[in-house]
């Protein structure tokens, strides 16, 4: 679904919060940074396409695996947004033989749980099970998406329940910033276009359905990550034997992309709202930039952690808001950054004016090193966690490959981001991060706000 959390990385609320608090102490001098090697890593191509990844990790008898598909949103026509959301609820339903319930109590049996998901340019049915339940786990994965039953029964409900969600989204001011950001930064991309209407859900039939599974589904554009402690040889075997017989279907394609860089201040008008939703932002720069860390760690010091310093002046010193953060959104082969915030309305210019005075500060001041090394410790921290599950190894296989990187962008990327200077961050500020280019979007009183640019001459 094209909901605001598709378009958000959030660190989960605890772990954010103490690894904030603790860059805010005075801390002991930290050990030396290790690099990340991925355990094992083996790779498999069958003659259909389909690419296999398996990596032994752990020593607790569970495994993960993921079937991620280079197909979603990014593939809809113009009249046929949320299509593929639709047919990844008929998928859900279950295939020709078994119903999704029989087979999900057939995974709850094996110790795990199943779930798909549909993302602006992936598909995904993911799960984790016992170990000795790898290889039925991948027969149930590879008949639910070779065989869907797509039953034309659940298509009425399948709608209703897309038209709930659409009224509530829509409904949601930080979503209705995003809307209006993604339209300007990506125009008719499909990127851009983050909504249907009603009269569009209800145009969508079960040969729709059909057709976009049939124009989008296949081994050559889909990838199998196992990760965790299994039987190799019964892995193969069962991802060899499952999957065998799929036909090869369409070649990995995604339509090309060109974000827009422009000053622009949009305004949507929430009479009497008690705040405003800002996101300001621009194109960004892509994993495959040598200037990409760099980035990374700048946008840490900028606005992209709890100890940043917008957040520290707009929400500790200033108290306009709650959580702002600033994001770096990748999507297939282009990324944005953008700083969000909710803000008490009658503050909205003047927090909008302490983000561009953090910004040009950050571009005009370099930072000292103890304060760089802080957040570098701080992101270094993030990508170690990031590591330490099999659901997040696979994540980052899964980066890796969308972005068409090598291993060792992950072997050396804790060192990579010990290397960035202070000088390097600025640097990287004043190139990529000018104000005066970027998008601005604000959901709030538009009288409220036009009543702030009169009396403080304008942002």
């Amino acid at each position: 679904m094209k909901n605001v959390n598709k378009y958000l990385f959030v660190i989960p609320g605890i772990l954010y919060f103490s690894l904030a608090f603790a860059q805010k102490q005075t801390a002991p001098e930290g050990s030396t940074p290790k690099d990340f090697a991925i355990p094992g890593k083996k790779t498999n191509t069958l003659s259909n396409g389909l690419k296999s990844t398996i990596v032994q990790y752990g020593d607790i008898p569970k495994v993960n695996i993921s079937l991620v598909i280079k197909t979603g949103n990014i593939h809809e026509g113009p009249n046929e947004i949320w299509l593929a959301d639709l047919t990844g609820e008929m998928v859900k339903q279950g295939t020709k033989k078994d119903n999704f319930k029989i087979l999900a109590e057939k995974v709850a049996a094996m110790g795990g749980d199943i779930n798909i998901n549909v993302g602006p340019d992936q598909f995904a049915i993911s799960g984790s099970v016992l170990s000795e339940f790898a290889p039925a786990f991948i027969n149930v994965i590879a008949d639910l998406i070779i065989n869907p039953a797509l039953p034309a029964s659940e298509l009425p409900r399948l709608k209703d329940d897309l038209k709930r969600q659409l009224t509530y989204q829509k409904s949601v001011p930080q979503t209705q910033a995003q809307e209006k950001f993604a339209q300007a930064i990506y125009k008719d991309h499909p990127y851009g276009t983050l909504f249907p209407t009603e009269k569009m859900i209800d145009s969508y039939t079960l040969s729709m359905v059909k057709g976009f599974y049939d124009k989008n589904f296949g081994a050559k554009r889909s990838v199998i990550y196992v990760v965790g402690k299994y039987d190799e040889a019964a892995v193969n075997t069962a991802i060899n034997k499952a999957f065998r017989g799929w036909r090869g279907g369409p070649d990995v394609y995604y339509p090309p992309v060109n974000p827009v860089t422009k000053q622009d201040t949009i305004i949507v008008d929430r009479k009497n709202a008690p705040q405003t939703t800002i996101i300001l932002g621009l194109p960004s720069v892509v994993p495959q930039s040598n200037d990409y860390v760099p980035y990374l760690i700048t946008n840490s010091v900028l606005g992209g952690s709890f100890g940043s310093r917008i957040t520290s002046n707009i929400r500790e010193d200033k108290g306009y808001t709650y959580s702002p953060r600033s994001v770096i959104q990748n999507r297939h082969n282009t990324s944005v950054w953008y700083e969000q915030a909710d803000v008490t309305s009658e503050n909205t210019v003047a927090a909008l004016r302490e983000i561009e005075k953090e910004i040009n500060r950050l571009q005009h001041e370099i930072p000292t090193k103890e304060e760089l090394q802080g957040f570098q410790n701080y992101e270094a921290g993030i990508f170690v966690l990031r590591n330490s599950s099999p659901a997040g190894i696979i994540g980052q296989l899964n980066f890796l490959d969308q972005n068409n990187l090598p291993d060792s962008y992950l072997a050396d990327l804790v060192k990579n981001m010990h290397k960035v200077t202070p000088e390097q961050v600025s640097e990287i500020a004043r190139k990529y991060l000018k104000y005066e280019n970027m998008t601005v979007v604000l959901v709030g009183d538009k009288e409220s706000i036009n009543k702030q640019v009169t009396t403080k001459k304008g942002f």
